[in-house]
This record gives structure tokens, C-alpha cells and sequence, in this order.
């Protein structure tokens, strides 16, 4: 073998190693992507359900007058 065959070998697999970890991290930021896409419709979600409804206000009412204002 020459050694100009072993540093082609060498710089072939740094490219596959290469190509390996770029695709390791398009994987892995597709996955967070989906998993953010999911955190915020789960968020949407529960703001959603905890906003008041069209239900009146069930509280007591104070009345200012009194009988010394009468």
C-alpha cells in the first residue's frame, strides 16, 4: 500500500465520520422540533381550558349606601 492510499483512506472515513455526525444532528433537531411543536400545543392546550368562561362572576355585590347616607 503507498501512502498516499492510506491518507485517502484516512480522509474517506473523516468525511463518512463526517457525514455521520451531521446527520446524527439533523436527527436528533428534527426530534426537538417535533418535541417543542408538542410542548407548545400542550400549552395552547391548557391556557385554553384555564381561560374563564362566558359565566357570570358568582361573588357578592357591596353597596355603597348606607342609612346614614339616606
Amino acid at each position: 500500500m503507498n501512502v498516499d492510499d492510506v491518507i485517502a483512506e484516512r480522509i474517506a472515513a473523516a468525511r463518512r465520520r463526517a457525514e455521520a455526525a451531521k446527520q446524527r444532528r439533523a436527527t436528533l433537531a428534527a426530534a426537538r422540533q417535533r418535541g417543542l411543536a408538542q410542548r407548545h400545543a400542550t400549552k395552547l392546550r391548557n391556557q385554553a381550558s384555564a381561560r374563564p368562561t362566558d359565566e357570570p362572576v358568582t361573588g357578592t355585590v357591596t353597596d355603597d349606601t348606607t342609612e346614614e347616607n339616606q
